[in-house]
């Protein structure tokens, strides 16, 4: 299909299955990380060099048709008492800033495609917390309504922002290494890198501002 595909968080086992689901496809894919395992390495934190990449990508390419951004993390205590700030803190640089960065720079080039997608991973912890994940499902609720809030401004664009939910992922080395476990409700990496190629399948207006659960 020749699509011009940028996979941000790009250098982990789900990073990869991404990435193998497009190039499958026919696509060209950009995958880019905090370090260049894998991938080319771009702090996401800072918002200078995504601008940059932004530029850099449109430059070469002329376009973005597809932005997946896999940047995540999780912290956790037993209580809602010993829940650390010092968490959120992270929390919100790898949820919230890294998707915030990568989402203003490069809306766009989402808009000028007229049929992109963006995609960001969220959990079944944002809209069902816990007390022990409380700056998790905080952080991952924030996401969704940033991504939301991305959705609307590609409304009537032909471009789409979609939200896709699982409870965790699971990859074929955690379940090698882990043979008696069942992964009851994991979403396999693949699985979730099919459901991101089929949303190019589907009409914009039909994915824009979803939320789609994959357990």
């Amino acid at each position: 299909m020749n699509r011009v595909i940028l996979v941000t968080g790009g250098g982990g086992p789900t990073g990869q299955a991404v990435r193998d689901r497009f190039e499958s496809l026919g696509d060209t894919v950009i995958a880019i990380d905090k370090d260049s395992t894998g991938a080319d390495a771009v702090d996401l934190l800072d918002r200078a060099a995504v601008g940059a990449l932004a530029e850099r990508i449109e430059a070469e390419h002329g376009r973005l048709d597809g932005l997946i951004h896999l940047v995540g993390g999780w912290r956790g205590s037993k209580t809602f008492g010993e829940t650390r700030l010092e968490d959120w803190d992270d929390l919100h640089d790898l949820l919230i800033r890294t998707l915030q960065n990568v989402s203003l720079a490069f809306e766009p080039l989402l808009r000028k495609s007229g049929a992109a997608r963006f995609v960001i991973v969220s959990a079944k912890a944002a809209g069902n917390p816990t007390q022990g994940n409380a700056a998790y499902a905080a952080a991952k609720a924030a996401s969704e309504a940033w991504t939301l809030s991305l959705a609307d401004s590609l409304r009537g664009t032909g471009s789409a922002a979609t939200v896709l939910v699982v409870m965790a992922l699971v990859n074929d080395h955690m379940r090698a290494a882990q043979p008696d476990k069942g992964f009851k409700g994991f979403t396999h990496v693949n699985d979730l890198a099919v459901a991101m190629s089929d949303l190019f399948n589907l009409p914009a207006e039909e994915v824009n501002g979803t939320r789609v659960d994959l357990t």
